[in-house]
């Protein structure tokens, strides 16, 4: 199988220093958020100054310089999709970053799970392509090895609280079938997104920290979609809450 042949070689055809200058300077730790929205308000909120750009064939995602309780932190927002989103981190990590704290919304495969209840994933169940080429074949990568219980302190500070368990990581989100959801339910799962896998593996491959958190959005539970509050328009001022959370932990780590 194709998928099988993973070369563990950190050395590609093409790497990012192939393709970008270093950014001076560049903080080491970095809160990355898929939500536009949310990280547009985050953005503007901590008064953030673009400090670089990573650039693809369909578009530009800025880099952002914020001071947060005294610390300096890049703030990017996150590509959609694994290869994307782990080409993203590929960049910020060539540019300086060693930490990141990524996080958005998921589906939930247990509808009990709150809209923006925080999930906190410690596994991932590798149904998709990326991961394959930063760890060996398997069907299962641990996920967040490390800084749950720094989360977990700022989630009690918060008054909050977060459901943690395995994550089902799929490509393709118009094959997410109920008797597919079904089994990754049987197999663990408690949610659906479509990068942490990919993220888990390049973290483990770079020896970088990568700290990833969601909060629930639609829900497959049942065997018919329901859109709840997905949507990056939606529950802002939640959203907002939320970002408080990665930004604290950004700032502790």
């Amino acid at each position: 199988m194709l998928l099988h042949e993973f070369d563990p070689n950190p050395v590609a055809v093409i790497n990012p220093s192939d393709v970008y200058q270093p950014i001076p300077d560049c903080p080491k730790t970095a809160v990355s958020c898929f939500e536009r929205h949310t990280f547009r308000r985050m953005v503007e909120r901590l008064g953030a100054v673009e400090i670089g750009q990573v650039s693809c064939a369909a578009m530009e995602m800025p880099i952002y310089r914020a001071a947060y309780r005294g610390r300096e932190l890049a703030l990017f927002p996150a590509c959609v999709g694994a290869p994307f989103c782990v080409g993203g981190l590929e960049d910020l990590f060539f540019f300086g970053v060693e930490k990141v704290v990524l996080f958005g919304s998921c589906g939930v495969l247990d509808k009990d799970i709150a809209n923006c209840g925080i999930i906190v994933p410690t596994s991932a169940l590798r149904d998709e392509g990326t991961s394959f080429h930063y760890a060996p074949p398997g069907d299962v990568i641990e996920v967040n090895p490390k800084y749950r219980e720094e989360f977990g302190r700022i989630l009690a500070r918060h008054g909050c609280s977060c459901v943690e368990g395995r994550v089902w990581t799929t490509d393709a989100f118009y094959r997410e079938t109920a008797e597919k959801a079904a089994r990754r339910r049987d197999q663990g799962c408690i949610c659906v997104d479509m990068e942490c896998a990919a993220v888990a593996a390049l973290a483990r491959f770079r020896g970088k920290d990568v700290f990833q958190f969601f909060h629930g959005a639609d829900s497959l539970d049942g065997g018919a979609w329901d859109r709840r509050g997905l949507g990056s328009e939606h529950d802002l001022t939640e959203k907002d809450k939320i970002a408080q959370l990665a930004l604290e932990l950004a700032a502790e780590i």
